[in-house]
């Protein structure tokens, strides 16, 4: 007895599609019944069985093996939980019903995707639409089950052909860009569409010859690639250029992601620096090194110069009057061409060019810091999305498998650097695949906890000594400084010399103090590496900031409040050279770091020790030393305009030098994991403790602090905040329409709410922006779990439908016996 399957699903969730549904549901309708009615007219029937076939326990069918359960035994011959669905050897009927399920027909069966996108190009020309809608139909990467000997009724192949060509003309009567796109989103390969392509081109050109086309077309056509291959070509030089491409993507192929993120790291902050560079180098140094200040209003005298040659060191002496410093620069109207003529009235003189320095210092350091935090928040805001999204280490795995390589790539040095790049992205994908939470004992969680505990207090024990040490520190060297100012000491070399104490100090606990705080993770022993570096990233940071706190304090609070007991006549001079000591002592220690602690204990491990082991990178100092440094970039830029330049080239010496060093004397790191959230969360430690650290300072220095009276832009007023305030009300006096300015200027500028309100708009933003990925994360989180639940669905269907062909299976031999033996009794 026959009875006809069908299978109808009426499916409800809760979770709102992202897509139209409806016109998901009515394309899948329409494909499935074309297939169904054009390719299987007469069913699919459960008929049963032969009664001959008594002695066959099974049909005959081709057994489905899949490689999956091949690749799963060869990894380990333990029992393991293998799919109910593979392995099984399904009836002819069940074989059918599966071949006609739309996930495994769409993108293969070339007969109804053709008949539908002839449909398509039908509705398109009768339209006339720009965009046709046929992105409906994803090519589905499941196995297909065709080729097991499954034979499907369905129409001739002179039907699909005749589809084929009907296709062909619509295509052809398409223009350019329509055939573009509908034949990008044909779920086909890439030959079939190919020969689609030149069945449409062979037609065009037999149907109108080139002589036919007319002249504006043929220039049109030609312009536009024309166009396109010059676009191309710039894309492709572009690229090309691209700084340090190559050496990223070998560090990327030998040490992985997670060393990849210094350097990259490392890169941005070059291009943050060269930006600063040039913006204060065009708007200020350059205007003034063209137009000099007279010799009167140079702060300190030239002739104040270190024999020593340690002006390179201190960045005083010969450094102290130019374009480097504060006290260089004019507090006067810079103006140029001047032309004078004679009248009735007297001689008047105007001149050609005319530049206020002070108005454009102040405007030009808050345009910098405003341009930076700007750029700042963008990134952290794109590297959030980019990184805190849902990705499954399988799924990656999969994609990264079978889809990573880029065949366009030929030359042999390429081809290793891509095949040694992927291999590594494997090796993390497949620890964090297998990473496990181990779960131990409760007294053994106690004990971690205790040593946990134990290692805090010993780091923050000896971070709060280190910050002590500073500071007392400096209120000697500040002593000492007085001392020597009341004295009139002559030795001008040791006073110099001095001047390197603190910043020596404080590079010194920077390079020690981190070697201490590894050492007590590695009594932690932790088991993740990513969590190894995140703590000892906060312990590093929190040295750093409070370091920095008790060096701003020790700028701001003495120098700046009392500089006549130093006998400084320009304290900003005086900030801008402590800056710049600071910065370059830091790259002095950085060197040593790199001589000693990688260079010269490899080769005492090698020699001495007779090992082959290598120190591992250290991610988390390095990148700290990175943030502390930009941090004193940032705080010089008011200080020492030109200070950008020395950490540019403090950048470049650094990449290239930590680049040999580690391809030297460095491993990998024995436990491969994949750093997937660190370019993001360096990006935020760069804005929010080392940027808007710097800017709090040098607002509280533009608003409060009183400059020096003889030097600098912004002599004789009473705080540099004044200098736009006057411009605003002589501008104002000047033209009197322009009364709202001053206005716009007292709420606006002078006002701290403004400031307020600007950076809480621009927290908003990054909040709403981390509360919309995390409600696409749920959303994708859902539809992953809806994916899964409609698979087991449709498992649980095709067993019930094997269960049930089984059975009917079982009685089938049984009635035939029982009317064998009816007609043998009869």
């Amino acid at each position: 007895m026959a009875g006809r399957v069908s299978f109808g699903s009426d499916l409800h969730t809760d979770v709102e599609s992202p897509a139209d549904e409806d016109g998901v549901h009515d394309s899948f309708c329409q494909l499935i019944e074309e297939q169904c009615y054009g390719r299987h007219d007469d069913g699919m029937e459960m008929t049963p069985l032969d009664p001959d076939l008594e002695d066959e326990s099974r049909d005959d069918v081709v057994y489905l093996d899949g490689p999956a359960r091949h690749w799963s035994e060869s990894l380990s011959d333990a029992p393991q939980q293998t799919d109910n669905l593979i392995g099984e050897r399904w009836s002819s009927d069940t074989l059918k019903v599966l071949s006609s399920m739309p996930s495994r027909t769409i993108g293969r069966s070339r007969g109804a995707i053709i008949s539908q996108y002839y449909n398509r190009t039908m509705q398109l020309r009768r339209r006339r639409q720009s965009r046709p809608s046929i992105q409906h139909f994803p090519h589905s990467a499941r196995p297909s089950i065709r080729g097991y000997g499954v034979e499907t009724d369905g129409a001739g192949f002179q039907e699909e052909e005749n589809k084929r060509e009907r296709l062909v003309n619509n295509l052809q009567n398409l223009s350019v860009s329509d055939r573009v796109r509908m034949l990008r989103a044909m779920p086909l390969s890439l030959a079939e569409k190919k020969e689609l392509r030149m069945l449409v081109l062979n037609k065009g050109e037999h149907s109108l010859s080139e002589n036919q086309i007319p002249c504006c077309s043929q220039l049109k056509y030609y312009i536009i690639n024309a166009v396109r291959h010059g676009w191309y070509s710039w894309l492709s030089l572009v690229s090309s250029l691209q700084l340090w491409q190559t050496a990223l993507k070998c560090v990327s192929g030998r040490f992985g992601t997670g060393v990849l993120s210094y350097f990259v790291f490392l890169r941005t902050l070059l291009f943050f620096n060269i930006f600063l560079f040039l913006f204060t180098a065009l708007f200020l140094a350059v205007p003034q090194a063209v137009l000099p200040p007279a010799q009167d209003t140079h702060t300190n005298n030239t002739s104040r110069r270190s024999s020593w040659g340690l002006e390179v060191l201190t960045g005083a002496g010969y450094f102290s009057d130019s374009v480097l410093y504060y006290g260089y620069y004019s507090n006067q109207t810079l103006q140029s061409g001047r032309r004078c003529s004679q009248s009735s009235n007297g001689t008047s003189c105007d001149a050609a060019f005319s530049y206020n320095m002070p108005l454009v210092y102040f405007f030009t350091i808050g345009a910098a810091f405003f341009i930076t935090c700007i750029i700042l928040v963008y990134s952290m805001s794109k590297s959030f999305g980019r990184s805190f999204r849902i990705d499954k280490s399988k799924g990656l795995l999969a994609i990264k498998v079978f889809s990573s390589w880029d065949y366009k790539v030929s030359k042999k040095s390429s081809v290793r650097l891509q095949r040694a790049n992927i291999g590594t992205q494997l090796k993390e994908l497949v620890a964090e695949v297998n990473r496990q939470e181990l779960k131990s004992p409760l007294l053994q969680r106690v004990f971690r906890i205790f040593i946990h505990m134990l290692a805090w207090i010993m780091c923050l024990g000896s971070t709060l000594a280190s910050v002590l040490g500073v500071y007392y520190f400096s209120e000697y060297m500040h002593k000492d400084l007085t001392s020597r100012v009341r004295s009139s000491s002559s030795d001008s070399l040791l006073k110099e010399a001095s001047l390197l104490a603190v910043p020596v100090l404080v590079s010194s606990i920077n390079l020690l103090l981190p070697g201490f705080f590894n050492a007590v993770a590695w009594m932690e022993e932790y088991d993740s590496p990513s969590v190894l570096n995140y703590v000892s990233i906060s312990r590093n940071l929190l040295l750093k900031v409070s370091v920095l706190g008790v060096l701003c304090f020790h700028w701001l609070g003495r120098v700046a409040m009392d500089p006549q007991i130093l006998g400084l006549q320009c304290w900003e001079s005086f900030v801008g050279q402590e800056l710049y000591r600071f910065l370059l002592m830091d790259f002095i220690f950085m060197l040593l770091d790199t001589f000693f602690g990688e260079f010269l204990w490899r080769l005492f491990s090698q020699k001495a020790l007779k090992r082959k082991r290598k120190p591992v990178f250290d991610i988390a100092r390095n990148v700290l030393e990175l943030i502390y440094g930009q941090t004193l970039a940032w705080l010089g830029v008011l200080f020492s305009p030109l200070l950008p330049v020395v950490q540019i080239i403090k950048l470049l010496f650094l990449f290239y030098m930590k680049k040999v060093s580690l391809m030297m004397n460095c491993q990998v790191s024995g436990k491969p994991w994949r750093a997937s959230q660190m370019t993001t969360i360096f990006i935020t430690l760069l804005c929010f403790p080392s940027f808007l650290g710097a800017a709090v300072c040098v607002t509280y220095t533009m608003w409060t602090m009183k400059p020096s009276a003889g030097c600098g832009p912004f002599r004789g007023l009473k705080t540099m905040f004044q200098a736009g305030k006057l411009w605003v009300r002589d501008l104002a006096l000047a033209n009197p329409s322009l009364w709202w300015l001053e206005s716009a200027h007292t709420y606006l500028v002078e006002n701290p709410l403004f400031l307020f309100l600007s950076a809480a708009v621009f927290l908003i933003v990054i909040y709403f922006h981390s509360q919309v990925l995390d409600g696409q994360r749920k959303i994708i989180e859902l539809l992953q779990e809806q994916i899964e639940n409609e698979g087991e669905d449709k498992k649980f269907l095709i067993m019930r439908l094997q269960d049930i062909h089984e059975r009917r299976r079982v009685r089938s031999p049984r009635r035939g016996q029982r009317d064998n033996e009816g007609s043998s009794f009869s």
